[in-house]
């Protein structure tokens, strides 16, 4: 195992340096190195770290997360108001109707079978373009109009919606009874995430207040109530429906908005935390990969995921309608809401794994999907944010 973690780090610098050099973003870098690194090419990792990739990935996700928090001012969000509820769901489900009306035509399989690897394909990933806003938040770039914090809260709000669709689906292919209680787990899950978040978050920025500690101390306990909530989640899941990711949000920007002084000093470390994190993240996602997948799906495959996304920007352009953003600033929100990786990751083999029929075609969508949108919204974001939003610190 060790060997596997001196690999991920040195592999994972050396590449993303060099994609840096060639005025790419180093994550194309990292995914490329787990590319490599893992059982579909050289087979150089260790069968352990493979085995709680997904722990390790969820842990890199809540440090960027937890920092994003930590960087939204919730007087912003309430400014934001109806668009930032709908950045929550209405690209996500136009994607899906996308899939639904062409994926049928265009790759032989059924209108269920095209609605999964709709949902699948329905989340944008947090763990590209979170850190990117984050960025822009600190950089004070588009926040005046709440470009970045718009995009924050959908990007982690869709997740929720999104999966929620793909479990209902999944026991509709499975020949399982779906009631309407299962789709009302979407608002449900978000308002009680919101909820104990911001009771914790208060909680936390009491404690901040009244016992004098280190920040180090402070981070670490941030991240250990972090992980308790993303964990409660699975826990619980069958009584009821908490989004562990949301609250995890919402206690942190409810402790910048109690203690912003202490949420300011914060922010720093948690930067430095995510210098680590984001290799881990990127270059185990890549180990994921498969390229003879995307070697064998053809360009029907390929046509399907932009119809997919064409239809996922007109469902964000519908979203930012009637806002104070003008053309640039909507053309970035909608290149902010291609990148994915994090959920198709995640849930991409689960119909295969489940014997479903459309089982690989969902995995090799998947695949797909983070090789194209993961590198090209990383590149795209980067090389417009400073142009296509304004610089409200200058």
């Amino acid at each position: 195992m060790l060997l596997s973690l001196a690999l991920i780090i040195l592999t994972g610098i050396l590449i993303g340096a060099l994609f840096k050099k060639l005025g790419l973003p180093s994550l194309l870098g990292f995914l490329i190195a787990g590319i490599l690194l893992g059982p579909n090419a050289l087979n150089l990792m260790d069968q352990n770290i493979l085995a709680i990739s997904g722990d390790v990935r969820e842990i890199a996700l809540i440090i960027i997360l937890a920092k994003a928090g930590l960087s939204l001012d919730l007087s912003d969000l309430k400014r934001i108001g109806r668009p930032a509820v709908l950045m929550c769901f209405l690209p996500a489900t136009f994607e899906l109707i996308g899939f639904v009306l062409f994926a049928p035509k265009l790759l032989g399989c059924t209108v269920l079978e095209a609605a999964i690897m709709g949902a699948v394909m329905g989340a944008v990933s947090p763990a590209v373009v979170v850190p990117y806003m984050s960025m822009m938040l600190d950089k004070k770039i588009g926040t005046k109009k709440g470009i970045p914090q718009m995009i924050i809260a959908g990007s982690s709000a869709d997740d929720v919606y999104v999966i929620v669709i793909f479990t209902a689906l999944l026991s509709f292919a499975s020949g399982q009874k779906v009631s309407a209680g299962t789709f009302l787990q979407i608002p449900v899950s978000i308002f009680l995430g919101i909820i104990i978040g911001a009771l914790i978050g208060i909680l936390l920025s009491f404690l901040f207040k009244k016992i004098h500690m280190r920040d180090t101390l402070k981070v670490l306990i941030i991240l250990a109530v972090s992980f308790l909530l993303v964990y409660q989640e699975n826990v619980i899941k069958g009584v009821i429906s908490i989004s562990g990711l949301i609250a995890l949000i919402s206690m942190c920007i409810l402790i910048n908005n109690r203690r912003p002084v202490v949420a300011k000093r914060l922010c720093p470390k948690f930067d430095k935390l995510w210098v680590g994190a984001s290799i881990f993240l990127f270059v185990l996602v890549g180990t994921l990969v498969n390229v003879r997948y995307v070697v064998s799906a053809g360009l029907a495959m390929i046509l399907v995921l932009f119809i997919g996304l064409a239809f996922r920007s007109l469902g964000t352009w519908l979203a930012i309608l009637g806002t104070n953003l003008n053309r640039k600033e909507k053309l970035f929100t909608i290149i902010a809401e291609l990148p994915k990786a994090t959920v198709q990751a995640a849930i991409g083999g689960v119909p295969l794994a489940r014997g479903l029929s459309c089982g690989n075609q969902v995995l090799t969508m998947s695949v797909i999907a983070i090789l194209i949108t993961a590198p090209l919204g990383a590149i795209l974001i980067e090389k417009t944010y400073n142009k296509l939003c304004t610089n409200d610190a200058a």
